[in-house]
Formats: C-alpha cells, structure tokens, sequence
C-alpha cells in the first residue's frame, strides 16, 4: 500500500510511464505535426513528469538517497541511446566528413553542460556540495569511459560492414589513444570501458562523511565541528563586549585546544 504522502507521486509517475510508452512505441516518429491534437497529446508525458517530480517527497528522496540513485541513470539515457542514434542518424552516414565532425563536436560540447545543469538543478534545490561534486565527476567519468562508443556500435543498425561488427581496432576512439598511446584494440577498449566504470561507481557509491571532509577548510578539520561556532561572538553582543569576551577567553581557549590537539589521535603512540 502507497503512503497518502507519496500517493499523488506515483500516480503522475505511472501516468507519464504509460503515455511515454504509448507516445514511443504506439505513434509514428515523424518530424511533422499532423494535428493540433496529437501535439497536444505528445505534450502529456512532459506534464505528467514535471507534475511528479513536482510532488516528490524531498525528504525521503534524500533518505533513499535518490540522487545519486536517479540522476546519473537519467543521464547514461541520454548519452547510451540518444547521443549514438544522434550520431548515427545525423552524421555518421553523411558523406561530408565535416558535417559528422561538427557535429561531433557540439555534441561533446553540449554533453557536458548537461551534466553541470543537472549538477546546479540538483544544488539549487538544496542539495549539498559534497554530493554535487559526486555527481559531477561520476558522470564526467562515465562521459570519457568509452561507453558511448559502445553503445553507437550496438544500439544502431549498421549497414557498414565495418561496424556490422565490433572492430577489433578502434580507430576513432582518440580520446583513449591519448592514454595508451595507439589506436586501443577492442579488448584495450573494453578494459578502458571498464576501469572508468569502476571508478565512477566509487564516486557514487563511496561514503558520503568522504565528500564531507574534502570541503572542510583544515583548520575545522583540526579544531572539529565547533571551532567556527565557538569562535563567532553572539549577535546580541557589541563590539566592545565581543572583544573583552575574546580577551577574557583567549587563555582558556588556548588551555583547551592544548588539551584537545594533545588527546587527538593524529599525536597519540
């Protein structure tokens, strides 16, 4: 049984799945539109997502840590099937080669971009900056791992004999031949594909105190949690009273950072 607090969420959600579906799979893809109301129609799925993430429980979706769970997937949607039907449809039968090149191009260059609109989407709606910088490296990472190359590979029907099949040498992959310093074969490409994997689902997947303590000025990370606290003086204090407080402190306050960076495990053994 859904939670009333999360009813109207799931409603919208499986509503925008069911029209998504019926829009993709069930209506011609054509360019043009045919009647006001089928473009008003193909309007639906867009209304009935931006109504469920508009009744998201923001919350809980921290608790579940949806973030990291939702957004880098939304993304490899983007970059595993849209960009290589892109590049497929748009460039990479096209007899002009600069054509396919700048596409390319804008392509790798929009890419990014995306992933720092969600990044600021994501920051500007109060998440934190450790989690921000998770996001946004994991996915960088994903981005340059290969795997679009992959996926332009498989998701596409190729008619080219030479990409009916994997190639055994990946010729255009330039962005790993810089690393190993030729042309990657495909098991090279593979392991490529892998590590950077690897590596983001680490950023993902890694403790988040780990995050927390990289954005940690070192002088809180060497006083603790309430040295900027215990340093600030009061708002209801004035300037005179702020700097005896200070001046009749300084000794105590010294006493105890002594006691405190003497009992710190970091000077102990």
């Amino acid at each position: 049984m859904i939670p009333p607090k999360h009813r109207r969420f799931a409603i919208f959600a499986s509503l925008a799945v069911i029209a998504a579906a019926i829009v993709w799979f069930g209506l011609p893809h054509d360019r043009e539109v045919k009647s006001l109301w089928l473009f008003l129609f193909k309007l639906v799925p867009f209304v009935m997502a931006a109504e469920a993430v508009a009744a998201l429980d923001v919350e809980w979706a921290k608790r579940m840590r949806l973030p990291l769970i939702l957004i880098p997937p939304t993304f490899l949607l983007y970059f595993l099937y849209f960009v290589p039907k892109i590049f497929f449809f748009g460039g990479a039968n096209s007899e002009d080669p600069t054509s396919f090149g700048n596409l390319y191009y804008h392509v790798l260059t929009l890419t990014p971009m995306i992933i720092l609109a969600l990044a600021l989407a994501y920051r500007l709606g109060g998440g934190t900056a450790a989690t921000v910088r998770r996001l946004s490296y994991g996915m960088l990472l994903l981005m340059l791992s290969g795997l679009e190359d992959l996926a332009f590979l498989t998701v596409n029907d190729h008619t080219d004999p030479a990409y009916a099949t994997i190639p055994e040498v990946w010729e255009w992959a330039s962005h790993i031949t810089v690393f190993i310093g030729h042309p990657p074969t495909k098991i090279e490409a593979y392991v490529f594909i892998v590590v950077h994997v690897i590596l983001a689902l680490l950023v993902f997947l890694s403790p988040q105190r780990w995050w927390e303590a990289l954005v940690r000025s070192p002088r809180s990370r060497a006083n603790g949690p309430d040295a900027t606290a215990s340093a600030a003086p009061g708002i209801s204090e004035t300037p005179e009273a702020s700097k005896s407080s200070k001046s009749s402190k300084a000794p105590e306050a010294s006493e105890a950072d002594t006691a405190h960076a003497d009992s710190s495990p970091a000077n102990k053994g």
